[in-house]
């Protein structure tokens, strides 16, 4: 039957697009090629290239930290330092946040900048004069004041050049992830001179541990009047980004972290990603400050390094009104889901202590949604059920008259008003609740190193045992590709219930199909977060009952 197919197509292409998105990462498509082209706008301006000639040497981070006198800063989130000698903020580790379950150990985002694994933020003034000393990598600031970083106490750098001008920066700290920056030229001379404000993120090389996975982006990223962008660190070691505009904010992301810079308000700059040695992301006004003899200028900016927990990002985003500043986490495509199904999945965190609870919480509330669609979609499956027999009835009657067996299959659905397509209506709906909730465990640090019940102790993680050992049972490990867990097991076994309370495809093809369904997308779905599995298995429980309550109600008479 056409509609069989159909329902078939549909499962099968679902199936496939799983598989794809897990073991493949694909070709950037020429879309998004030509997309890339068009977001690479090269605009000419006379404000200042801002260089670096920093060497790298091989020293571990430790001793990188000693090279150089430090002021040190400390709130309840994060701890770190930022260096005297250029006045980059290049040591930053998150208190709540470990590098796995089975350690200790921090996560610890920023380094010095001339370690392989430097990661570093820095801001000042360039100008276009080149017989002007300006701050450099190799200026070493003095502390003005409070030598110690706090939410309660800022500090001041300062540092004078030959000509009598000194720059200051008035840095303080809230008591999560933000510093402000106030940075100031004093100018005790009798000439004038124009400056520009800049901030820069620079990183030495790819991160290891990248996901490279295309459903995340990982890299430069930022919103320039309205449009978000989005570049692969391999798309700007082929070609640099640059664009003017008006407000935004840019900055480099990481899977749960973030290290952004949030020019100054009500001023253009110009903003590039580019690739020499290293990945920069910087900004630079277009207009100059003009300094007077005798007088001062000062420009603002916020740097926000955090770990992307969706209160903080969406806080700082109101608070300091940062345009779109939320898609620092990666929502995708299906936003206007995914965000709001964090946020129900969240408030019954919230409610019942426990993310797995809140994921069967939020199922249940999805099958309640659905659940006059659903009942309209069982209810005609229902009868397609008990019009089986006379089906096969009239497939042996016109078997050598496919249009006479067309005919009559329309006549038998008109006459028990059944509608045969109506049996996709679940998968349809089910597919991108599916991918949002993927995505939501994929991407939101919340969701990270978080337990369920038993054996499942992080729910963005895969289930941990294995079919092949008898779920540790058995005194042996098994290798990845069949650690089988239990949760998948109790996802197929759910999905072969559920599928023998559907009527029975007449083609032997189709049946075969269908039988070897239920075992195909358990592997498949095997190395999937152990939340999403969860998931998947409560619905089909719930789809069960909801099936079963139905088809028992539901009674077709047909002549026989």
């Amino acid at each position: 039957m056409e509609s069989k197919n159909v329902i078939a197509a549909i499962a099968l292409s679902s199936a496939v697009i799983v598989l794809y998105a897990l073991f493949f990462t694909p070709e950037q498509s020429i879309t998004k090629q030509n997309l890339s082209e068009k977001n690479k706008i090269e605009q000419n301006t006379d404000t200042p290239i801002l260089e670096q000639k920093e060497t790298l040497v091989q020293i571990s981070r430790e001793e990188a930290l000693e090279k150089s006198d430090r002021v040190k800063f400390e709130n309840q989130s994060i701890i770190g330092s930022i260096a005297l000698k250029g006045a980059a903020i290049d040591d930053l580790t998150f208190k709540d946040y470990k590098i796995s379950l089975e350690s200790e150990e921090k996560v610890t985002l920023l380094g010095p900048r001339n370690i392989e694994e430097g990661y570093f933020i820095e801001s000042g003034f360039v100008t276009t004069d080149k017989n002007i000393d300006i701050p450099s990598s190799d200026t070493v600031w003095s502390i003005v004041g409070n030598d110690i970083l706090t939410e309660k106490s800022p500090i001041k750098l300062s540092w004078t050049n030959k000509q009598g001008i000194t720059f200051e920066k008035e840095i303080s700290l809230d008591d999560k992830f933000l510093f402000s920056i106030n940075q100031k030229v004093i100018n005790s001379t009798n000439k004038k001179y124009n400056f520009y404000s800049y901030g820069q993120i620079i990183r030495n090389k790819i991160p290891e541990g990248l996901s490279n996975f295309y459903i995340l982006h990982e890299g430069p990223i930022a919103t320039l009047d309205d449009e978000l962008i989005e570049e692969d660190y391999d798309d700007i070691q082929d070609q640099k980004f640059s664009r003017t505009a008006q407000k935004g904010w840019l900055g480099v992301g990481d899977k749960y972290y973030v290290a952004s810079i949030i020019p100054p308000k009500n001023k253009e700059f110009k903003t590039t990603f580019d690739y020499k040695n290293k990945f920069r992301a910087n900004f630079i006004t277009t207009e100059p400050l003009e300094l007077n003899q005798n007088s001062s200028i000062e420009d603002s900016l916020q740097i926000i390094v955090a770990a992307k927990r969706v209160d903080v990002i969406d806080g700082y985003a109101e608070s300091l009104n940062i345009d779109k500043f939320d898609l620092v986490i990666d929502w995708g495509f299906l936003y206007f889901i995914t965000k709001p199904l964090f946020f129900g999945i969240d408030y019954f965190f919230k409610l019942l202590g426990n993310y797995g609870l809140a994921i069967i919480a939020i199922t249940i509330c999805i099958r309640l949604a659905f659940f006059p669609l659903a009942n309209f979609s069982f209810r005609s499956m229902a009868k397609m059920k008990a019009l089986q027999p006379e089906m096969v009835r009239l497939k042996e009657l016109h078997k050598n008259d496919k249009m006479k067996l067309q005919q009559e299959m329309m006549a038998l659905y008109k006459k028990e008003k059944v509608n045969p397509m109506s049996g996709c209506l679940p998968i349809l709906v089910q597919i991108p609740v599916f991918f949002a909730l993927y995505k939501v465990l994929f991407v939101t640090i919340e969701m990270r190193q978080m337990p369920f019940y038993g054996w499942i102790h992080d729910l963005s993680e895969r289930d941990p045992t294995s079919l092949f050992n008898l779920f540790g049972l058995l005194p042996y490990d098994v290798p990845s590709f069949l650690v089988i867990g239990a949760w998948p097991v109790a996802m197929g076994v759910s999905m072969w219930v559920q599928q023998k309370l559907n009527p029975a495809p007449t083609d032997a093809m189709q049946a075969k199909i269908f039988m070897f369904f239920p075992l195909f997308l358990t592997v498949i779905l095997a190395p999937f977060p152990s939340g999403l599995v969860i998931y998947w298995t409560v619905n089909n429980i719930l789809t069960m009952a909801q099936q079963v309550f139905i088809m028992k109600r539901t009674t077709v008479k047909t002549a026989t």
